[in-house]
């Protein structure tokens, strides 16, 4: 087995033990709606069930729409990572990462999808409770370093191909 889907399964395995562990902690001793103070003024641990996608997106849809669309996107995204890792040189560690936390990621809220149909959100940051950013997950984050690391290959490699004008 190529050393990518090697890395592929131990990084989204990670993600995914991380991301249901700290769910099933959070579901198991948490009332909903519970918040417990981690940092003063900035950070807490609350117990949000989120029936959406990010920020909540969807969450307000027809039930039976809902729960077709987010229990179908998951495989997809994951065959299309498969895909795009097909594509990818055997020796790049940095996109397989990237595609890896995706993975992860991905699949981490399909279990709770799978078994809940909502997703388990805790992380909840905030300024004085004033300025609040919506609760999200270790697989949510997962998502965006892998999104953000694949954005930055990309800048790196568009600077480091030579122009059409370069190349004449």
């Amino acid at each position: 087995m190529k050393k990518k889907y090697i890395l592929l399964l131990i990084i989204s395995g990670i993600i995914i033990a991380l991301d249901q562990l700290t769910k099933i902690y959070i579901h198991t001793r948490f009332q909903l709606g519970e918040s417990i103070v981690i940092i003063e003024n900035f950070f807490n641990f609350t117990y949000v069930r989120n029936y959406g996608a990010a920020f909540g997106f969807l969450a307000e849809s027809h039930p039976t729409f809902r729960e077709i669309f987010f229990l179908s996107m998951p495989p997809i995204a994951v065959i299309i990572i498969f895909t795009i890792l097909r594509t990818v040189r055997d020796d790049d560690m940095l996109q397989t990462a990237a595609l890896s936390l995706i993975c992860g990621g991905a699949l981490g809220n399909y279990i709770d999808r799978l078994n809940y149909r909502y997703v388990i959100d805790f992380l909840d940051f905030h300024l004085y409770n004033k300025y609040s950013y919506p609760a999200f997950n270790i697989a949510d984050s997962a998502i965006v370093c892998g999104v953000g690391i694949l954005i930055l290959v990309m800048l790196l490699e568009k600077k480091r191909a030579p122009t059409a004008t370069n190349a004449v």
